[in-house]
């Protein structure tokens, strides 16, 4: 493993830090940290944590031993110094004396020990840090070291590979019993370099932050070449996998979806979004015939439960047809639930008051075609992707190196059922519209992208069709970043199509369409060219229904309903002088939007339309807004307000319009004006 110290980087770091009044020994815990979290064999998050013992003054001056450790929820590899506050050591120090310590009498002793009580949670492995008298303190879940310890011979391994240089600490859950039983294993030689967590990973320490890292990839190296002795028979086979093109992801991504979700007390579907992995190494291991044995024997550490339970679902689906996908699909995954539900019944009596879980598997592996993680969120489904890979490299070479084995089914269910982990989900609040992909066309125009923006501020997962590169790329970066952006012509079928099969390759399927991508052409009806019309109707009507046919094909097989929504346009109601052109297609799309209210309600798929007017935007230019005015024979300004409420309507009015269609479980075929009040354009 390569070692990323750099000195004029850690230079920087320094003098970087020290126009913030931060020390140099805590500027470099941060450079270190980031150096660890940004090596994927090394830590994947959460998978680490690091730690700096120094001193500070507290409120009445007086100078005290302190300790800063990597707080929850930061990631290693971005961290900065609020990443790591501070806890008074002294009081962490005495709970060694304790026999015992319950983690949430833990917890609450690590908050009041922080300097500053707006500071996250320390790790739950503070305690660990705290015991061992080093200034500076890592940990790590290497890969290589997982190989090697995760073995049914653990302890003989590490006696023969690291010798004396290493404490061997057995596994204990993170926590008070841990830290007690690592600190033990320390006093029995305290010339150690680090210790390592059968079935856990591995601590460095030193009195420099350099020797601490520099010590993580000494060992974490010697273990990589341990393992290089041995051929990987798993991901280096000598055959030509490959994904089978015959097994569709827009086919097999919805159906998955289906079988997954249930509707729950509402009468909303709980959905899922998917992350698929596929590689030469991951088809490899997946076309492995003993790919159900060494998977099924548990996580390669023990917080991965949490994000991918103890064992992925298998799925031989060949060359079957789509009837026959869903079928297996439907049994395979109720058995994986009636099997979860056992294994909760067995081992529930080692937490007394957990709550069950839902028994969907985290991670689906499908010979031949690839690894799909499952989540609530896209971050999620990202989360149990990487830590499948993870798995991917770290049991392929144990069990060439020998053969791998977990931790007990009993300790796995103890760290699913982690009181600490349990309590969080108590208060966990999901967005009203956590796990909905909506796609929108015209995505990257002013109102695509207000639309946008009211979508993401309630959880969703957008992705914008756009095929103005101007657009694309001059998104604004808070919407950019949390966005998926696929350029595309609407007005081609084709085009549609391939976007849609994108889209469902990256989420998993659709369940809201905004249907927003539109232009306005002029002229008076009885001269228009032919041209202008046609080209009118590819955009404002053609388009709205090669997106809604794909997105419908999608939604039909999740069989979780939907909703299909349309920019109309007041236009199609109330027309003006000259704009024939735009309004004839817009009204044709309003009957488009209740075609599809008719045919597919039984389906549980709501279609519903916004009539917005005089929004400024890529289609109401400045020009645009010159000319009506113009051909209205009133000012600019009056144009803009000429509405019963004097009032200009803007962008983000028409997003949160159709926000409140997305969310109206029981209204279909209804179309909402947007427009400050036009008698004329009211339906009747």
């Amino acid at each position: 493993m390569k070692n990323n110290w750099n000195q004029n980087e850690a230079n920087n770091f320094i003098k970087s830090y020290k126009q913030k009044n931060i020390s140099k020994d805590l500027a470099l815990r941060v450079y270190t940290t980031q150096l660890l979290g940004k090596n994927n064999k090394l830590v994947l998050h959460g998978g680490g944590n690091t730690s700096l013992k120094t001193t500070a003054k507290n409120i009445f001056g007086e100078k005290i031993d302190v300790m800063h450790v990597k707080g929850s929820g930061w990631d290693m590899g971005s961290i900065d110094s609020p990443g790591l506050p501070a806890v008074e050591l002294d009081p962490l120090l005495k709970t060694k004396k304790l026999s015992k310590l319950n983690d949430f009498d833990m917890v609450n002793l690590q908050r009041r020990c922080l300097l500053d009580s707006k500071s996250p949670n320390p790790s739950v492995e503070t305690l660990l840090h705290a015991f061992l008298p080093f200034k500076f303190i890592d940990h790590t879940h290497a890969n290589a070291i997982l190989s090697l310890i995760d073995q049914p011979n653990d302890v003989e391994i590490c006696k023969k590979i690291f010798g004396k240089k290493m404490g061997i600490v057995p596994y204990v859950i993170p926590g008070f019993d841990l830290a007690k039983l690592a600190y033990k294993v320390f006093k029995e030689n305290e010339k150690v370099e680090g210790l390592i967590l059968l079935n856990h990973g591995i601590f460095t320490f030193g009195n420099t932050a350099k020797e601490s890292y520099d010590r993580m990839i000494k060992y974490v190296t010697i273990a990589e070449k341990e393992l290089s002795k041995y051929k990987n028979n798993i991901l280096n086979k000598k055959n030509n996998s490959k994904k089978n093109n015959k097994l569709k992801s827009h086919i097999i991504l919805p159906l998955i979806r289906k079988n997954l979700s249930v509707k729950n007390e509402n009468g909303d579907y709980t959905k899922w979004i998917f992350d698929i992995r596929v590689n030469k190494n991951i088809l490899n291991y997946l076309d492995h015939k003993n790919l159900k044995n060494f998977t099924s024997r548990g996580t390669v550490t023990p917080d991965h439960v949490i994000r991918t339970k103890s064992k992925p679902l298998i799925l031989n689906i060949g060359n079957l047809n789509q009837v026959k996908i869903d079928y297996l699909l439907h049994k395979e995954i109720e058995k994986y639930k009636k099997n979860y539900k056992k294994y909760y019944l067995k081992n529930k009596k080692f937490e007394k008051n957990a709550i069950e879980l839902d028994g969907n598997p985290r991670l689906i592996f499908i010979p031949n075609f690839g690894i799909v993680a499952i989540g609530r969120s896209k971050k999620e489904a990202k989360i149990a992707g990487d830590l499948a890979e993870a798995q991917v490299d770290i049991i392929s070479k144990a069990e060439s190196f020998g053969r791998f084995s977990s931790i007990s089914e009993k300790e796995i269910f103890k760290v699913e059922y982690w009181p600490l982990e349990q309590a969080k989900l108590k208060t966990l609040k999901r967005a009203k519209l956590t796990s909905n992909v909506v796609v929108i066309s015209g995505g990257c125009g002013a109102i695509g992208l207000a639309i946008a923006k009211e979508f993401l501020m309630n959880g969703a997962e957008v992705v914008l069709l756009e095929n103005n590169s101007i657009n694309i790329k001059n998104t604004p970066t808070d919407i950019a970043n949390n966005c998926t952006i696929i350029k595309c012509d609407v007005t081609n079928s084709n085009n549609v199509n391939k976007a849609i099969v994108k889209i469902v390759d990256i989420y998993g399927g659709i369940d809201i369409m905004v249907s927003n991508a539109g232009a306005a052409w002029q002229g008076e009806i009885g001269k228009v060219n032919t041209k202008i019309l046609k080209e009118s109707f590819d955009l404002n009507f053609f388009a709205h229904q090669y997106l809604s046919q794909a997105c419908i094909d999608i939604m039909l097989k999740q069989q979780t309903g939907g909703v299909l929504l349309f920019n109309i346009t007041k236009q199609a109601i109330n027309p003006g002088n000259n704009f024939g052109p735009y309004g004839i297609p817009k009204a044709s799309t309003l009957f488009l939007m209740r075609q599809y209210t008719l045919e597919y309600g039984k389906f549980g798929i709501r279609s519903n339309g916004v009539n917005p007017d005089r929004i400024r935007s890529g289609l109401v230019s400045d020009k645009m807004i010159a000319s009506r005015s113009k051909a209205r024979n009133v000012s600019e300004k009056e144009y803009m307000s000429g509405n019963l409420l004097k009032e200009e309507v803007l962008a983000e009015d028409v997003g949160k319009a159709f926000l409140s269609l997305a969310l109206a479980k029981k209204t279909t075929g209804d179309v909402m004006t947007v427009d400050g009040g036009n008698i004329q354009a009211v339906l009747r």
